[in-house]
């Protein structure tokens, strides 16, 4: 059966935060909230939706500065925003206050892993399940790549024209297709989307700013890593496992912390739902039908 999707927008701070959110037959349905990467929006998780949002409620916003959401100017030029990943936490609990959402499972993907982790931390109660795909908490789940990408500091020569490379069309697309093995299965919707948005007018600058505040993340490893240890929940680990920049090894170390977390590494990149949903999907499925506890 195929979803039943709403689109619509919740004012969170003052700004129009734009989300997916699937009627499933049965209102007590589990929860699923799906917290996108980068550069990318709630419309990365479309399929996943269609093919799960009968059973379960599956709710997807845009962050501020991402796909339909309002776009405050940075306050690194003077506007009233600040994009650090604190602000999107701060903004993404809110929006799942104004929703009511007292308890979920969270599917934490790429950029949603911090954004994610960081809501897990405050509100630890509210964590029905994890759901973890690509999205890093470890050291050593970071590539060459990623380690020189974390090291960027605004203002150091060659940083912020590294950054604005990682905006352009062919890197946007590399991220679809990097370390596929059949790139005819990635769909050019995706990429063309992303790079649509990344194009608008005052998007640039929130990228920046995020792109230089993604060592806060790193920095805060060791807490999300104790608070998996801590609170132990039901975890569904799912990875990409030719990532570029988040490789395997980031998707076994959660087995140090989850032993009993089920993992599945993919032959595919950064986002395996576009060539792998027929076997993600399951599981999922399968998780949430094992794991959820109103």
């Amino acid at each position: 059966m195929i979803a039943s999707v709403r689109h619509r927008h919740l004012t969170v701070d003052g700004l129009r935060i734009f989300y997916r959110e699937s009627l499933p037959t049965d209102p007590d349905a589990p929860v699923l909230l799906l917290l996108h990467g980068f550069p990318s929006a709630s419309h990365q998780y479309r399929r996943l939706i269609d093919a799960l949002g009968s059973q379960y409620r599956l709710i997807a916003p845009d962050y501020p500065g991402f796909g339909h959401s309002d776009v405050p100017e940075s306050a690194t030029t003077g506007g009233p925003f600040s994009y650090t990943f604190d602000q999107l936490a701060d903004i993404t609990e809110k929006f799942v206050d104004q929703l009511g959402l007292d308890r979920f499972a969270l599917y934490a993907f790429d950029f949603g892993a911090p954004v994610g982790f960081r809501l897990a931390a405050r509100h630890p109660e509210r964590i029905a399940g994890l759901v973890v795909q690509n999205g890093n908490a470890y050291v050593e789940g970071l590539s060459p790549m990623a380690r020189d990408f974390i090291a960027l500091r605004p203002g150091t020569p060659g940083a912020e024209d590294t950054v604005r490379g990682l905006l352009t069309l062919p890197a946007t697309r590399g991220q679809y297709e990097g370390g596929t093995v059949d790139p005819e299965l990635i769909a050019p919707e995706g990429w063309t989307l992303d790079q649509h948005f990344l194009d608008q007018p005052g998007r640039t600058q929130p990228q920046l700013d995020l792109a230089f505040d993604y060592h806060s993340n790193v920095e805060q490893y060791p807490a999300w890593q104790r608070w998996l240890r801590t609170h132990t929940p039901p975890a569904l680990v799912l990875w990409g496992a030719n990532d570029a920049f988040f490789p395997a090894t980031g998707a076994h170390a959660y087995l140090r912390d989850l032993p009993d977390a089920e993992l599945h590494l993919f032959d595919t990149g950064h986002f395996a739902l576009e060539d792998h949903l027929p076997e993600i999907a399951p599981l999922i499925a399968d998780f949430l039908d094992r794991t959820w506890k109103p």
